[in-house]
């Protein structure tokens, strides 16, 4: 032990003294190195601290700022929406007007082709084409073009309203997607560094593909509010021009009903009057065929009185001619006997020809009488067709505004 007690030194004096040295300015460049390091760790920790809460100060800014955009346009379009709504309600009521409108052309329709099926049983001279005919045919016509313009009007609404409910749908589907990123965004401005539920989200921190610019995002509200007000003005237009077209056809059509219920009036009041006409000569017919078949009678009397003078002169004349010898003298007896013959001869002829006349003239005012009588039908015929018949249906016609 001794021994190694006693042994030589390993280093020298000044190499011991080097090596404290070396110790001492190496632990102190460490404890500088590491003074630096915690200072400039402080100092960023202090600056990320900042910038951290800086940055997520703005975010939260840009977040109020993004829920006020949202809620402004969420505005509008909720605005616009409630006033498509109500447009599509208005148009909706003018489409039934419409229909309605459609339905009550129908009857008059019906009726002024009913009386034009009733006067086709008017007969004979009566089965005339009158004015009553004529704006019958014109009301026809007019009543189908204004079903046909009806109906093309209601196709147009609804192909109006099938726009209304189109930018309708638009609307309520973008309200619904901003809803939705309302709810999402106030959540999101609602959490805090110590909110429960908050979690570490791999890959979440880019900018997805399928997302758009913030004004392709207010470009696309703003094209369906334009369009959703594009399709309220169209819409109001056409309820416009529905309004004038119900009240100009309603118009259209009551003047024509008038005009023919004119036609009908005076061709029934002219009718009237001939028939009128043709019984009062009628009754003068009765009246002279009365009377001519008491002529006639007067006149066979007449011919039969002669029989009786013609017996007797031609009696004397043959009695006469029974004198004997130079007593069978043509003396004035026999000449007026002869001259009374033919005189009665005479008479009688020209009373049988009176007879002859009177027989013909009677078949002529029993054929007058039955051409007056058949007429007078025919007339009858032609009043119940269009006083009773037609004028009957008519009263029901009622064209209103639609």
């Amino acid at each position: 032990m001794a021994k190694l007690l006693s042994g030589p030194p390993v280093f020298t004096h000044p190499e011991w003294t080097h090596s404290n040295k070396s110790n001492y300015k190496n632990a102190e460049l460490e404890r500088a190195a590491a003074e630096r390091l915690m200072a400039e760790s402080e100092r960023r920790c202090n600056e990320t601290a900042n910038t951290t809460d800086k940055t997520q100060k703005d975010v939260n800014k840009k977040l109020e700022q993004r829920i006020d955009d949202i809620k402004f346009w969420k505005k509008e379009l909720d605005d616009k929406l409630d006033e498509i709504t109500t447009e599509t309600d208005n148009l909706l009521a003018y489409k039934v007007r419409l229909e309605k409108a459609l339905e009550a052309c129908i009857e008059p329709l019906h009726i002024a082709q009913e009386c034009l099926r009733n006067r086709v049983n008017r007969k004979d001279i009566d089965l005339v084409h009158d004015d009553v005919q004529k704006e019958l045919l014109k009301e026809v016509e007019m009543i189908q073009g204004v079903m046909a313009l009806i109906q093309k009007t209601l196709e147009q609404t609804d192909e109006q309203i099938r726009l209304n409910r189109k930018a309708k749908y638009k609307l309520d589907k973008d309200l619904k997607d901003k809803g939705t990123a309302l709810d999402i965004d106030q959540y999101c401005e609602e959490l805090r560094n110590n909110s429960a539920g908050l979690a570490f989200r791999d890959g979440v921190a880019k900018i997805d593909a399928n997302s758009v610019t913030p004004p392709d995002w207010e470009d696309f509200s703003d094209a369906n509010i334009l369009n959703a007000e594009r399709e309220k003005c169209n819409s109001i237009n056409l309820r416009s021009m529905i309004d004038g077209i119900l009240q100009s056809t309603a118009n259209d059509m009551k003047k024509q009903c008038e005009v023919v219920n004119t036609a009908f009036n005076c061709r029934i009041d002219e009718t009237k009057d001939t028939k009128g006409k043709l019984e009062n000569h009628l009754a003068k017919v009765f009246a002279d065929i009365k009377n001519m078949e008491e002529n006639i009678a007067v006149l066979e009397k007449n011919i039969a009185d002669k029989e009786a003078p013609m017996k007797l002169a031609q009696t004397r004349l043959g009695i006469r001619q029974e004198r004997p010898n130079v007593e069978l003298c043509r003396d004035n007896v026999q000449y007026r006997l002869i001259e009374e013959v033919h005189q009665i001869s005479a008479s009688v002829e020209s009373l049988r020809d009176a007879l002859a006349k009177s027989n013909s003239s009677l078949k002529g005012l029993v054929r007058r009488q039955l051409e007056l009588q058949e007429d007078i039908q025919v007339k009858s015929n032609t009043l119940m067709i269009d006083e009773v018949q037609c004028m009957g249906m008519r009263k029901s016609i009622s064209i209103e505004k639609f």
